[in-house]
């Protein structure tokens, strides 16, 4: 069995099993019927099944964000933010425009083909498996739910095992949605266990893609698990995003997004900002107003029932082994020469995981600090030389991380002139964050940050089977294989009517498309 805590009081929650591979293989065998029968739903099934879903949401958002607040340790805030919003905007594009994104998507055929008519459609690809991580329990489990079962997936996602708790209130939610509309719950299933149940998950035969989000080791390790059965895979891994303040932008503007960035989910975010480039010029005013800003940050247990008047800004860290690396990052750039401007430490906060919000100034491209990530409440300074934007691009680019970015300028052309060779799979001007909510666009990166997307079009065709079809365009016209090149191949005809096929269809000059219809008539 997993023992489960509250990482801000050190509380026992309970406890969930420890799956073996025998119990992944039976909920494999269970989603694999049920995905047969839901595969022949139509897509007003499913948006209604996303719907039942979604009012549920609407009216039990404080549920939701109390239980994932006790499992990962957030604020409700914050959970209302990164858990429900974004869910919920998820299942609001999804039912609009599904069904649109996956229509069969027609294609030219050029001149050899004009009689034919070439689509491609997207059908269901059969199981998928997500493998979640910590940081959001619920908008972990239910975002790849949402694109799986609206494309005619069965789900079967692994939970983290450092946030198991909330998975089975979470998952009942979709079964009763299913259930509700007449269809079998076993169509999404949660794995709850450690390495050798996700192992289990993704070298099975039955699972056609497995979504993997977290560490690029581990998802490395996946991806070498996957290809013993060449199994596709889709890799969201670590991020090292930058956000860029130009001189010519206002602070005013930046401040309350550089510490959303920093501080959101105690810095536990994938796209969270974790070095703030800032132009040499307003670097000292920056440092300046976002001081003031952080140490007035509270943080503490962020429910009222723990003992806590929940009025808190920060939460805990989920695994308490996060703190020695943050620690550890924190120290090796003291040591180069980094200043701890406020923070630098685990905060004593009862028995909970917390480390203060901190904010380090004078850091390199050379400090550990600056290259791994943190994964928690530090914001990391950068003085950007001279004001200087080849500078700045040289510093965001040196990363083996490519996620997201953001630029914060007075110009925007200048802004996102920059921002376009900065090396990452997503980019904000005078933003950050937002393009998760805009929900038609792909979400991923590159570099150690992975490769493939969710979320967008791109996301939710990547949970179908591209299939290429080619039909005829007009009944009774079919494609025929002329003689001189039909078997047996005439020795004398054959070779110059292909060459003169080649002639007509591809000389740019008229007088070798004249010479190739000569040809064609010739040896024809």
């Amino acid at each position: 069995m997993i023992q489960c805590y509250d990482p801000s009081t050190l509380q026992r929650l309970g406890e969930v099993p420890a799956m073996t591979p025998d119990n992944v293989h039976d909920l494999l065998v269970k989603a694999s019927i049920a995905q047969k029968e839901w595969a022949r739903t139509s897509f007003a099934q499913r948006r209604r099944v996303l719907r039942t879903i979604q009012k549920y949401i609407v009216h039990h958002v404080e549920d939701i964000c109390r239980v994932a607040s006790r499992d990962s340790g957030k604020p409700k805030v914050d959970a209302l933010l990164g858990e429900v919003l974004t869910t919920c905007e998820k299942i609001r594009a999804v039912n609009a425009y599904g069904e649109l994104w996956l229509r069969p998507s027609y294609r030219p055929t050029g001149p050899l083909m004009l009689h034919k008519t070439a689509f491609v459609e997207y059908v269901p690809l059969g199981i998928v498996a997500p493998i979640a991580p910590w940081n959001y329990p619920f908008h972990n489990l239910l975002n790849h739910i949402i694109s799986g079962i609206f494309a005619g997936n069965a789900v079967v996602g692994k939970v983290s095992e450092h946030t198991s708790w909330s998975a089975s209130y979470f998952g009942r939610i979709v079964a009763r949605a299913l259930v509700e509309h007449g269809h079998n719950p076993n169509l999404c299933a949660i794995v709850t266990g450690y390495g050798d149940a996700g192992a289990a998950l993704v070298s099975h035969p039955l699972v056609d893609k497995v979504v993997f989000t977290g560490s690029p080791g581990i998802g490395k390790k996946v991806m070498e698990t996957a290809s013993h059965v060449l199994k596709p895979v889709i890799l969201e891994l670590g991020g090292k995003d930058a956000m860029v303040v130009m001189e010519d932008c206002q602070l005013k503007d930046v401040v309350p997004w550089v510490m959303r960035g920093c501080f959101q989910n105690c810095g536990q975010n994938c796209v969270g900002i974790e070095r703030v480039l800032v132009y040499e010029s307003l670097h000292d005013a920056f440092v300046e107003e976002v001081t003031a800003q952080v140490k007035a940050l509270r943080q503490g247990i962020p429910l009222e029932t723990c003992g806590s008047s929940a009025d808190v800004d920060c939460g805990s860290m989920v695994m308490d082994g996060q703190l020695d690396l943050i620690q550890a990052l924190v120290d090796d750039a003291v040591k180069q020469g980094a200043t701890v401007v406020t923070g630098g430490k685990r905060a004593v906060n009862g028995n909970g995981q917390f480390y203060e919000p901190t904010i380090l100034t004078g850091v390199t491209a050379e400090m550990r600090v600056f290259q791994e990530e943190v994964f928690g409440p530090v914001m990391t300074i950068v003085r950007v030389p001279k004001d200087d934007d080849e500078a700045c691009l040289r510093l965001v680019n040196n990363s083996a991380f490519g996620l997201g970015s953001s630029v914060y300028c007075g110009n925007q052309r200048r802004g996102l002139a920059l921002g376009r060779q900065i090396r990452s799979g997503m980019l904000c001007i005078n933003d950050f964050g937002s393009n998760y909510l805009v929900q038609s666009l792909p979400f991923g990166g590159v570099k150690e940050s992975g490769f493939g997307r969710f979320a967008g079009i791109e996301g939710l065709q990547a949970m179908c089977l591209e299939r290429s079809i080619l039909v005829d365009r007009i009944p009774g016209i079919k494609t025929t294989i002329p003689p001189p090149i039909n078997y047996p191949i005439d020795k004398q005809k054959g070779l110059p009517f292909a060459a003169s096929l080649i002639q007509l269809f591809y000389n740019e000059s008229i007088i070798g498309k004249i010479k190739g219809i000569f040809g064609l008539i010739k040896f024809g």
